[in-house]
This record gives structure tokens, C-alpha cells and sequence, in this order.
């Protein structure tokens, strides 16, 4: 029995849970009918409740009371209201820019309308109210929102509230709440109504209302008012129930911001006040659900500036990515720029005809220009702006003076900021002009400036800085040498004053340059003072009472070839003569050319101090050869050379072809062009050899054609046709037209056989070659013969049948066919015949018919046709 007991009563509360979480909002809305019996006003009365879509019957109630209360909060009475009408509210259309498929029913709506309720004017007004639990489950903003119920409530103003407001309509809503937006991203939603008595409207979220319970999740008799709010997840509120990012427009009822980055569904309230003649008349709530879901929404967002200070071109792009598909319309500003105003890249850039600032336009959108967002920045050009500047200073115990050089076209450099490099401190920094810094330390400092303009240009340039734990000395010669009784300036540079030691000898001891004349060698010091910071270095003068100088040995030269001279010296400067052909006379080892035997005098000198020394170059004339002229020779010929030279013995190169390369006059032979050296050799002093070079052309190769053995007729005219060169000389000449043209015509009797004609023919330089042709004169008219009978076994006789022309120019065709009209061979050459095989297979024994068809050498066709027996 207790078993039973306990099933019965788990399903009893799985049947109330499941009957009771389905409201998901809904408004009470009234309208004024006109006065009833003495004292009383009429009014209709609806209520819109949202419910999860398709509910059952668990869940819906039909008929509900409306509880009527006083302005004292006193039940007046239950009035029983029917369900009027029942729809789902379907969502027709996706959201493009919302993941996911937001199609579908949102809600069922079920309105209970009250037609008419009759009640007594009081000052105070009365409370319409119904009751029900419970919400759904999973609300975002509510705790526990499935066993939170709602209460459905509106105030009728009493004659106290105004002049005639008992006489109110209430505001009316309109019922398309299928509202999803985007996590995290910015939406807008119209909670807008209207009213037909033309009280001004006034917006404002307030909080949705707690009733009924899940033991009694449908009273009879709702509790009487003042109701208590619902409680609310934190950070949410009734007012505000989708977090600080979002807020409520308190004249148009549109509700915009940031939507919460949570997925799911929120209670959103809203509150309409009636304002007649100023005083407040009536407030109606409306309560709904809003849905966030995963969104990718398309956002256009750029840096409020951009400015190019180095040209006039710029690079943009957004600053956040967008999904797959987005298209992009930029538009710079820049009409005057045509077409190329305008880029559809998602990151362009663009080249400006001027300086100025620009206004840049940015629209992301999807295809047909769906989910579309746009903003704007400046684009500022003002291009020439250069930052630089300079540092002075070298102990690190002094202070350093750095200088501002930077240079703007456009407004003025108004900034700076110094980072002096300086790692012992942070201190190291400045922002005035041009500054001084004193560093606790030598050794390299990046000192780095950044600078602005009044454009609103910026920039940074840095420079690294040699810091020194003393003053650096620059001498201009370490060590040098003076004659005796001459004097020498020394030279020094650095930042402080300068002291020289010893006084001895010297000029101006307190300069970086003093005049020193010491009789013998001295070292000199220098001492370098920068406010403390002292550096000292030296230079020694070493003093000589004379010069000496050796040139090289006399030498020998090939005539026209260069020698460097060179000598031996102590001096300081040289002077050679004479200076012609000299590449350089003042240095100590010049290079020479000449073409004859020369005295080449030196002289080195230190201050007035000097010697002198003299080289002589003798010079010798090459070897002379001389190859001879360039001989021109037929292919497969011979020349001999003639070579000839002054001197004492001599080569050939290459070898190649000759027919003896010791002598001057070899016999060249070589199949191609080739080009021969003779090089000279003798032992007068000039070791290199004379060259001269002969080529030998030979000629290309001649191919003497006479043509191909032929056929004619007694009487027929034939043309040869010889080929080959320039010459032509054609022997015998009998019968021909002429024996010295390439192309003669021979005509012959009947007395004759045939001929056996030789052409020689030779090129422009006289190569000949020779070629033979036979002609056959036949005692017939031109005619084409062929065979009645032929043998393909391949015993060298009659393997083919074949066309044998006699006295015709050409042959058109000789063609085969079989005894069923096929086509199986057919030529358009002379002698040239079928074998017997079609496809490769040699037929068996069988008659086949033959056509032929050819042009004599007068022009005449001749056809014929007849039949051939292959015999196997």
C-alpha cells in the first residue's frame, strides 16, 4: 500500500511540473465602452498570454477568472472569461546573420477577451489580475524560473487620477514578438505601442511578476494586489533584465545595446505610461521572452584616424575579422580621384591626389547587401615630415647636447619625447626641444626620439651615440719624418683644450696645431681636457740630416709593353721624369710605357731634404711574322701557305691539316674554314712572340643533280633539269637546246637510242662537281605501260605490278581495285607499284582492275585502264 501510495504521488507532481512551466509572457489591455446604468462605466478587457508553442491541455486553461479589485485592493469580483482565439506565432524567415535556423513557432497565443464588465465610477480605480504557474525552464535572468509563476495585472484609473480618466483606453500592443539577436553584439527591439485616446506614451523596463506556485499553479481567484517582483540572477534586473549594456529609448520604446554574451532566453518587461494633460494615468506592463543565440554578425570598425606623414598613400583594413563571405565597399573621399574612389578588398589601399583630410566610409555586408554595417574614419595626408637629429659631447662626466633637427612641410613640429639610452636610470628622458643629459657611464647609448607635428604626424628615429670615458684625440698622422731645420705643423682634434709636451721646439703648445722644429727625433705628447675629462696620446717626428733613394736595375722590355719602376727610399715625395706614359710620376713605383730605350730619372724628398737616382729601360722590338694573305680553296682541296718572319724560329698552330708545320710554306688541307697562327720567336731580349694569323676559307661542299634517268618519244621535247651551282656545262650536246644552262631542251630523232648526258657544275670561286643522266628515246607515241600479269613471291621478278611512263611529264594517279570497285592501292609516281597485300596480307590469285592517269610534255592527258592477274 505505501508503494502505491508513493508512485501515485511522484506522478502526481511530474504531471503539475510538466502541466505548469509553459508561460512565456503576455499583457492585459482594456478599452472604454461608455457609461452603464447610473454611476457606472463600461469596458472591454483582454488578456494576451504567451505560451510555450502547441501546449497541452494540462497547460491550458479554459475558461480563467479575471479578479476585479478596488483601489483599496478588495476583491469586487471573479469575472469567467473563454478562451476568443488560439494561434501559433511563427517566425517566417531566417535570421542571414544568426547562426543556425531561427524558422519556426515562437509562441501560441491565447487570448481570453472579456467583452463587456460593467462597474461603479470610484475615485480610486480598480486592479484586473490574473494568475498562473509556471515559466519555462532556463530562463537566463530568473533563479528557478520553472517554479516561478506570473501575474497578469492592469489598473483602471479612478475619477481621482484626473478629469475623465475613468474614460481611458488603455495602450495597445502589437503581437509580432519573434525577437532573436546576437550574443555580445548590438541589436535593437521595438516594444512600441499605441493609443487611441492620444495620451502621450513614456518607456520604461520594469520587473516581471511573481504568482500562482507549482502546488497551485492555476488559483481561482488570483491574490489581491500590491504583487511582488520576481528574483532576478545577478547581475539582471527588472530594470535591467539584459544587463548594463542595455537600455530603453523612454519615447520610442526601442530597446538597443550590447546583448548579454550568454545563449538562451531572457525576460524582458516593459512598462507604457499614460501621460494626459501631463498627469500620469495609467501604467501597462508587457512582459515577453527574447531569445540569444550564436551569432557571426558582420562589423565595420576602424580607427578613428589614420594619417600617412612619408607620401600619399595609405593602407586600410578592418579591425575585426568577419565570416566567410563578407563583402566590402570602401569609399576614401577622394572624388577627384575617379573610379579608383572606391575599393571592394578587405584591406585596400589607396593613393591621394592631395594633402587634406579625408573622410573614409567602410560597409560590410553579405551578398544583396544582407547584415550590413558601416563607419567612418579621417584620413589625414600630409606627407614630408622627417625626424632627425644630432648629439655633441664625449666624456660621460659633461653633459651631452642633443638638437632637434626634424623638419615638417605641413603645420609645425610640436612635440618630443627623449630617451636618452641611459640604462643606469629611468630619469633618462625629456620632452622639451633641444636637451642636454649627463650619463653615469661610457660606452654606445641608443638615444631614441619620438616627434609629433600639429597634423598629427608621429614619428621615431633613433641614434646610437659613442660615450666616452675620455675625451677622443684625432691625430692626423701618428708618426712622420722632416729634414733637419725644417719645421712640421701638428694636427689634433677633440672636444676641450690642448697642452703639448715638451715646450721644446714649439709653436702654439696650447692648440691642436702647433709648429714643432726639433733638431733630432722626437716623440711628442698631447694632452686632451674636456671639463675635467683628460685623454693624452703622441706622435713622434723623427728627424733625418739627409735622403736616400735606389731604383730598380737597369731592365729590358718587349717595345710598346709596361714596366713598373720602383725604388728604395726613405723620402716622403717623388718625382719621376720624364712624366710621359707614366701612370702616376709622384708615387714611388709609377707604371711606364715606352717604345723606345728612355732614361727615367727619380727624386725623394723630406721637407728640404733630397736625392736623386736614375733607371734605364731598354727597349727591344717584338719578333715579326707574317701568315700571308688568306687563301679561298674548293671543299677536298689543298693550298700551301707562305709564311714569313724576322727572327729566330717560329710554329704553326694548330698543327691540324697541314702537311708539315716546321716549315714556312706547309700545304693546308682542312675540310672546314679554319685560321692558322704563325708565331715568332728570337733572342735579341724580347722574350714574347710576334703573331700573325691566315685563315683558310674553304668553300661548301658542291652536289652536282642531273636528274633521274627518264623516258621519251621520237619528237617529244624533254626539259632537264640540273641543280647544283652557278656554272652548268652539259656533254654530250646532242639534242639539246644549249649545253651551258641548268634546265636545256632535248629533242630527238628516230635515229637515236639514248644519250648518257654529264653535267658539270661549278660555284662562284670555280668548284666544280659532276652528275649523270640517261635518256631513253622510245620509237611510240607517250604512253603509260603496264603489265597483265604479276608474281608477288619475292624472287626479285615481277613482284609488283607498277606504271613504266614512257614520254610523260607526270603521272596523276595509278590506282588499284579490287573485283568489288575498293580502292586497295593507288601512286602518283613512276615505276613505283603494288606489292599484292591489302592490310599487310597477301591475296591469293585474282584479276584486279588498273586505271592510270598522266600529262606528256606538251601538255596532253593520258587516261587508260585494264586488268592485272595476281598470279600465286
Amino acid at each position: 500500500m505505501k508503494r502505491t501510495f508513493l508512485v501515485i504521488l511522484s506522478f502526481l507532481v511530474l504531471s503539475v511540473i510538466a502541466n505548469a512551466a509553459h508561460i512565456k509572457g503576455g499583457f492585459f489591455t482594456y478599452r472604454y465602452l461608455g457609461p452603464g446604468a447610473a454611476g457606472n462605466v463600461r469596458y472591454q478587457v483582454t488578456l494576451t498570454v504567451y505560451m510555450v508553442c502547441n501546449p497541452s491541455s494540462g497547460q491550458l486553461s479554459n475558461p480563467i477568472n479575471f479578479s476585479i479589485y478596488n483601489g483599496n485592493n478588495q476583491l469586487v469580483r471573479d469575472v469567467s472569461v473563454p478562451i476568443t482565439n488560439q494561434y501559433n506565432l511563427n517566425k517566417v524567415y531566417d535570421e542571414p546573420c544568426i547562426t543556425g535556423n531561427e524558422t519556426g513557432c515562437y509562441y501560441t497565443i491565447v487570448v481570453y477577451n472579456l467583452p463587456s464588465v460593467e462597474l461603479p465610477i470610484t475615485p480610486d480605480g480598480y486592479t484586473i489580475a490574473y494568475q498562473r504557474c509556471c515559466r519555462i525552464a532556463g530562463i537566463n535572468n530568473i533563479i528557478a524560473s520553472n517554479t516561478v509563476g506570473n501575474t497578469f495585472a492592469i489598473r483602471i484609473p479612478g475619477s481621482a487620477t484626473a478629469a475623465g480618466a475613468e474614460t481611458n483606453s488603455s495602450p495597445a500592443f502589437q503581437v509580432n514578438d519573434t525577437a532573436v539577436v546576437c550574443r555580445n553584439s548590438f541589436f535593437q527591439y521595438s516594444f512600441e505601442a499605441s493609443d487611441i485616446d492620444g495620451d502621450s506614451l513614456s518607456y520604461e523596463f520594469c520587473p516581471a511578476i511573481e504568482g500562482g506556485s507549482q502546488s497551485n499553479p492555476s488559483p481561482t481567484t488570483a491574490a489581491n494586489p500590491p504583487y511582488t517582483a520576481v528574483t532576478y540572477q545577478s547581475p539582471f534586473s527588472g530594470s535591467r533584465p539584459l544587463g548594463t549594456g542595455v537600455t530603453i529609448d523612454p519615447v520610442t520604446g526601442i530597446i538597443s545595446g550590447i546583448a548579454p554574451d550568454i545563449l538562451g532566453e531572457f525576460v524582458v518587461s516593459v512598462c507604457v505610461k499614460e501621460y494626459r494633460n501631463g498627469v500620469l494615468i495609467g501604467r501597462s506592463p508587457k512582459e515577453l521572452h527574447i531569445r540569444v543565440n550564436d551569432c557571426q554578425p558582420l562589423r565595420a570598425l576602424l580607427a578613428p584616424s589614420i594619417i600617412t606623414c612619408d607620401g600619399f598613400t595609405l593602407d586600410f583594413q578592418n579591425q575585426v575579422s568577419n565570416p566567410t563571405g563578407a563583402q566590402y565597399v570602401w569609399t576614401f573621399g577622394d572624388p577627384t580621384s575617379g573610379s579608383s574612389d572606391t575599393s571592394f578588398l578587405p584591406n585596400p589601399s589607396h593613393t591621394y591626389a592631395d594633402t587634406g583630410v579625408y573622410i573614409v566610409k567602410l560597409v560590410v555586408s553579405l551578398a544583396g547587401g544582407l547584415c550590413a554595417d558601416s563607419t567612418t574614419m579621417q584620413a589625414r595626408v600630409f606627407p614630408g615630415f622627417f625626424p632627425n637629429f644630432t648629439a655633441a659631447g664625449g666624456c660621460f662626466t659633461n653633459p651631452f647636447q642633443f638638437t632637434d633637427l626634424t623638419a615638417t612641410t605641413y603645420g609645425v613640429v610640436n612635440s618630443w619625447q627623449w630617451n636618452f639610452g641611459d640604462l643606469s636610470t629611468l630619469a633618462d628622458t625629456s620632452r622639451i626641444r633641444n636637451p642636454q643629459w649627463v650619463y653615469a657611464g661610457s660606452g654606445t647609448k641608443t638615444v631614441e626620439l619620438i616627434v609629433t607635428n600639429s597634423k598629427g604626424c608621429k614619428d621615431t628615429t633613433t641614434l646610437d651615440v659613442e660615450v666616452f670615458d675620455k675625451p677622443p684625440i684625432t691625430l692626423a698622422f701618428n708618426d712622420t719624418l722632416i729634414c733637419r731645420f725644417d719645421a712640421v705643423q701638428l694636427n689634433a682634434t677633440g672636444l676641450g683644450s690642448f697642452s703639448w709636451t715638451p715646450l721644446t721646439n714649439i709653436i702654439n703648445p696650447n692648440t691642436g696645431t702647433p709648429t714643432v722644429d726639433p733638431p733630432s727625433t722626437t716623440k711628442y705628447y698631447v694632452t686632451l681636457n674636456d671639463n675635467g675629462c683628460i685623454s693624452t696620446d703622441s706622435v713622434t717626428i723623427r728627424v733625418i740630416n739627409s735622403v736616400t733613394i735606389q731604383t730598380i736595375n737597369d731592365t729590358t722590355i718587349c717595345q710598346g709593353d709596361s714596366l713598373q719602376l720602383n725604388a728604395i727610399s726613405d723620402g716622403l715625395r717623388f718625382s719621376w721624369t720624364p712624366v710621359a706614359n707614366l701612370s702616376n710620376p709622384n708615387i714611388i713605383n709609377p707604371i711606364a710605357i715606352t717604345n723606345s730605350t728612355t732614361v727615367y730619372n727619380v727624386v725623394a724628398t723630406v721637407g728640404s731634404c733630397s736625392a736623386s737616382d736614375q733607371v734605364v729601360v731598354t727597349t727591344v722590338p717584338y719578333p715579326i711574322a707574317n701568315a700571308g694573305t688568306d687563301p679561298t680553296i674548293c671543299y677536298n682541296t689543298s693550298s700551301q701557305l707562305n709564311g714569313a718572319i724576322v727572327g729566330s724560329s717560329f710554329n704553326w698552330s694548330p698543327p691540324s691539316y697541314l702537311s708539315n708545320p716546321t716549315i714556312l710554306n706547309p700545304i693546308s688541307s682542312p675540310p672546314r674554314t679554319t685560321t692558322y697562327i704563325l708565331s715568332a720567336y728570337d733572342t735579341l731580349g724580347c722574350p714574347k712572340p710576334g703573331r700573325d694569323t691566315v685563315v683558310v676559307n674553304v668553300q661548301p661542299k658542291v652536289i652536282a643533280y642531273a636528274g633521274r634517268d627518264t623516258s621519251v618519244v621520237v619528237g617529244q621535247p624533254l626539259l632537264l633539269q640540273g641543280s647544283g651551282g652557278i656554272n652548268y656545262v652539259w656533254s654530250p650536246g646532242i639534242g639539246l637546246s644549249s649545253t651551258t644552262i641548268p634546265n636545256p631542251i632535248g629533242t630527238y630523232g628516230p635515229q637515236t637510242d639514248s644519250v648518257k648526258y654529264k653535267l658539270i657544275v661549278t660555284d662562284a670561286t670555280g668548284c666544280p662537281d659532276s652528275a649523270y643522266v640517261t635518256v631513253y628515246v622510245f620509237k611510240t607515241n607517250p604512253y603509260v605501260f603496264v603489265p597483265s600479269a604479276f608474281t608477288p613471291n619475292n624472287d626479285g621478278k615481277n613482284d609488283v605490278v607498277r606504271p613504266i611512263a614512257v614520254g610523260v611529264e607526270k603521272i596523276n594517279f595509278f590506282s588499284v581495285y579490287n573485283r568489288w570497285g575498293e580502292l586497295v592501292f593507288t601512286t602518283t609516281a613512276n615505276k613505283q607499284g603494288w606489292d599484292g597485300r591489302i592490310g599487310g596480307v597477301l591475296q591469293a590469285t585474282n584479276v584486279f582492275v588498273w586505271m592510270v592517269s598522266a600529262v606528256d610534255y606538251t601538255g596532253k592527258t593520258i587516261f587508260l585502264k585494264g586488268t592485272v592477274t595476281l598470279i600465286r
